[in-house]
């Protein structure tokens, strides 16, 4: 089944991470993959248009089925193997919303996280405007907090509740993301708490990003939220 597989990838990506994580969990490791440099706009090859036009990662493909979209992709993979590996989608009713509601509000936090940074990565230094430096880091820091509320009153460890799903799956390469920019771990101690749980998860400890391992020193981008 996961010789019929193909993954085109960037490190460090949360989209792709999402679904190597996936895969994991769902025991289909032996698919054909391939790491692409952004930095050298590899996404942009024909290799990649060919399989997603938008010249982004990660570009998915199963058989004749392409799945671009990193949470369809994760998606498709629990549906079409629900029976192996991991359940990612769990069959109580009151988790199973939880996990949707999770799941979505975790591109939110994503979004909210990648105004942040990428906004230093993209703006020159002299072009920067003050108050959209703050205004974007008092937004995020409003996440956050929500955030941190939220798994505060979960009825278990994850974000659903006592069981790793498909909500963990999406929001965790985010929440990764965070820390390795530098997120205040005191100032989120729940989150830091839920981080250092799934760091080490077979399936996230496997596929943890290569360009992270080779330079493990968190950045300091976030360390004021």
């Amino acid at each position: 089944m996961a010789k019929d597989m193909t993954l085109l990838w960037g490190s460090g990506s949360p989209p792709c991470w999402r679904v190597m994580i996936a895969l994991e969990e769902k025991g289909l490791q032996g698919y054909d993959h391939k790491l692409l440099s952004f930095e050298k706009m590899e996404h942009k090859s024909q290799e990649v248009l060919d399989m997603n036009p938008r010249g982004q990662l990660p570009s998915f493909k199963h058989g004749s089925f392409v799945l671009n979209e990193s949470y369809g992709a994760c998606m498709y993979l629990e549906s079409q193997f629900k029976s192996q590996g991991n359940e990612l989608i769990p069959r109580c009713a009151a988790e199973q919303a939880m996990m949707y509601q999770r799941m979505f509000e975790g591109l939110t936090l994503t979004q909210k996280m990648a105004d942040v940074i990428y906004y230093n990565w993209k703006v020159p230094e002299g072009e920067r405007h003050d108050s959209a430096v703050k205004r974007n880091k008092e937004t995020l820091c409003a996440e956050l907090k929500l955030w941190e509320g939220y798994l505060q009153k979960a009825s278990g460890s994850y974000l659903a509740g006592k069981s790793f799903t498909l909500a963990d799956v999406t929001a965790f390469p985010g929440i990764a993301y965070l820390f390795r920019f530098g997120l205040n771990e005191e100032r989120y101690p729940k989150l830091t708490e839920y981080y250092n749980l799934l760091k080490d998860r077979p399936s996230i400890k496997t596929s943890w990003p290569p360009t992270w391992l080779d330079d493990p020193q968190a950045k300091d981008l976030l360390k004021d939220i």
